[in-house]
């Protein structure tokens, strides 16, 4: 092998070199990336606690009462398509993933026979409290975050509107529907 022979390989490895080089040069320049103000990403940041080591509840923009005396059940029955993988709604109805809502409002927590609650809701259970409309409220908007130790894995329902109308809805859900708050 002469050594033109050995110019000629080197020249085109240093040509292929050099075209990769240029064509990542252009590409750059052409789809060059958006590079955000700040790096990273933005993590909700952890709540202000009051002095019983509790979060500090947060003030409703508009009070229960009157987002219950807006909202629409036929809204609420279709909002409720996302739990119907875990609960059913029908007088009767068997227990799935977590318990029959029939009657849901006004019953006492934890008290679905042949269900196996968490510890958490057994204990607000023993101690008498009952689903309550502003209870629900709560538990819809955030189940890990209002009951702490609650094994019910749904992130929650952001939408106070969207709440009253399930709230509404699960009122309709019983042989005696508990009266609307007014206050």
């Amino acid at each position: 092998m002469d050594s033109f022979e050995l110019n000629k390989i080197a020249g085109a490895v240093l040509g292929t070199l050099l075209f990769v080089m240029g064509l990542n040069i252009v590409a750059g320049i052409i789809f060059a990336p958006h590079r955000p103000a700040v790096p990273g990403y933005d993590l909700p940041s952890a709540e202000e606690t009051t002095g019983g080591g509790e979060a500090a509840p947060k003030a409703p923009a508009v009070p229960l009462p009157e987002l219950l005396a807006k909202a629409d059940p036929a809204r609420g029955e279709k909002a409720v398509a996302k739990c119907k993988a875990c609960h059913t709604f029908e007088k009767g109805g068997a227990n799935k993933v977590g318990p029959h809502l029939w009657g849901v409002v006004g019953r006492q927590i934890a008290e679905v026979p042949d269900f196996s609650y968490s510890a958490t809701l057994k204990e607000h259970g023993a101690n008498g409290e009952k689903w309550t409309f502003e209870h629900l409220n709560e538990f819809i908007a955030n189940p890990k975050g209002y009951m702490k130790g609650t094994i019910m894995a749904f992130a929650g329902v952001a939408k106070p509107e969207e709440r009253a109308d399930i709230l509404a809805y699960l009122r309709t859900l019983s042989d005696n529907p508990e009266p609307l708050p007014t206050e």
